[in-house]
């Protein structure tokens, strides 16, 4: 019956792909309130494919911000339930002039398809809906409950998913998550993400002056904001590249064995992969370039500004400069309390004459792990060695997904991220892509994967379970 399923997916691949394009023809770009009204185009248009492809109490849940859609199919009682999770939102698509195709026109070229959110993530979720498509309309049931769940604020932190789940608990019950978002680690090697960093960001300004000021009355006699600022910036971290604020690696257990173990098995150039961005290498000493990126923090300013920056020149001195920074954190750290201390070592290094003022926090959420033994991990293991005669390799993300930590903290439920979107598909940039290949990959491997769930008891899965938050 499973060959069934992947062979009606098979041979549905155009109008996949057609169904995509209408997703991705759709500009929902959540940072942006300018684009509200294409948020709800995406909604409906989602809520549609919900219903049509056989779902039930489909609807909208509220948490404040831009909703969730939500759709439910619960015909296979005894076993496992499985919150299959999408977002629906995409990152801007600035700067429009480096696109080569329009960013929300679905461009194909050289077996790749072209627009803002292919990778990151409506080709991903497009695949999974269309699972669940596939075996309800030929077997007329899933091989397990499934509750879809696709958010509409996750690049924006998911700052509404909180109140989601307060809003929403009961009907959110589940055993288990499977994301479309996450990705995988290599094109050439099997992976399961088993892991991943989580995040905080911080925006804050010094001000030194009441307003700016003539360079040349005031020049080499008063401090200048952007001055400050740079040297604030400087201090985060020491000449090696190590972060300089006191107390940040507090509670991080040093590397296992295990752990490098795992790390350096990953086939991984670290000089390629520097070299591939034009940039130098420079991070915390004592670690290899992976571990950096999957094991220990960071701290990143992301944006500084302040002065004139038009065309020509403005003789000024800046009275205020401001900053936007981002920390990546491990497991046993908080990220509200990584920035409470980052706060810490700005107010202390700021100079007197100079205010500092804390504009923003966001604590994000922390970093996630899923156990090896886990039944998601399991399956996922079947799966992909079946699939590509390869045992695949457990690895942890670097970038962050917030919902894997916040439905462990508030359901109680671990996350698995199998996400068919690759490294190397300038998610976040212009010329965002997938490759189209990865859409029949996707399919396969998703059908199986919910087949092979259904053969794990219900129990194994509360074995895993922690307690959640009350």
């Amino acid at each position: 019956m499973i060959e069934h399923v992947v062979d009606y997916l098979r041979v549905e691949h155009a109008p996949i792909l057609a169904r995509l394009k209408t997703l991705l023809r759709i500009p929902s770009v959540s940072a942006d309130p300018a684009f509200a009204p294409h948020m709800n185009e995406a909604r409906q248009y989602l809520a549609t494919r919900l219903k049509e492809i056989g779902l039930h109490n489909i609807r909208e849940l509220d948490g404040g911000g831009e909703p969730a859609v939500y759709g439910e199919w619960l015909g296979a009682p005894g076993k496992p339930t499985i919150l299959i999770y999408g977002h629906y939102d995409v990152q801007p698509a600035d700067p429009l002039e480096l696109w080569n195709s329009p960013p929300f026109e679905p461009t194909e070229r050289d077996g790749r398809l072209f627009a803002r959110g292919a990778s990151d993530v409506k080709g991903s979720t497009t695949i999974a809906l269309e699972v669940i498509a596939g075996f309800l309309a030929v077997t007329g049931q899933c091989p397990v409950n499934v509750k879809v769940f696709l958010e509409g604020e996750e690049e924006t932190g998911s700052p509404s998913l909180r109140g989601i789940i307060e809003r929403y608990r009961d009907l959110l019950g589940v055993d288990a998550v499977l994301s479309a978002d996450g990705g995988r680690a290599s094109a050439e090697v099997p992976t399961i993400n088993t892991g991943a960093r989580g995040s905080g960001q911080l925006e804050f300004r010094v001000c030194t002056a009441s307003k700016d000021l003539h360079s040349g009355r005031y020049g080499g006699l008063v401090r200048n904001a952007l001055h400050e600022m740079a040297r604030l910036v400087a201090s985060l971290h020491d000449a090696s590249g190590a972060i300089a604020v006191e107390g940040f690696y507090a509670g991080i257990a040093p590397l296992t064995p295990a752990q490098r173990a795992h790390t350096a098995a990953f086939p991984f150039d670290a000089d390629a992969y520097v070299a591939d961005v034009a940039a130098t290498h420079h991070g915390e000493p004592g670690y290899t370039v992976r571990e950096q990126m999957t094991l220990r923090p960071s701290l990143d300013v992301n944006g500084m500004w302040g002065g004139y920056t038009g065309a020509g020149g403005k003789t000024i001195i800046p009275n205020v400069a401001s900053a936007k920074l981002t920390v990546r954190v491990v497991e046993g750290q908080n990220p509200a309390d990584v920035l409470e201390r980052v706060v810490q070592h700005l107010q202390r290094h700021c100079p007197h004459g100079v205010s500092l003022e804390i504009l923003a926090t966001h604590g994000g959420a922390p970093a996630s792990t899923l156990s090896p033994d886990h039944p998601l991990v399991r399956a996922a293991e079947t799966v992909l060695l079946n699939e590509t005669g390869r045992r695949p390799t457990h690895v942890r993300l670097g970038a962050s997904v917030p919902i894997t930590s916040i439905f462990k903290e508030m359901l109680g439920v671990d996350t698995l991220m199998f996400g068919y979107n690759l490294p190397d598909e300038d998610v976040h940039a212009p010329n965002e892509f997938f490759y189209i290949r990865s859409i029949g990959e996707g399919l396969r491997g998703w059908t199986f994967l919910l087949d092979e769930l259904a053969r794990y008891p219900v129990q194994d899965f509360a074995a895993s379970r922690g307690a959640p938050r009350a």
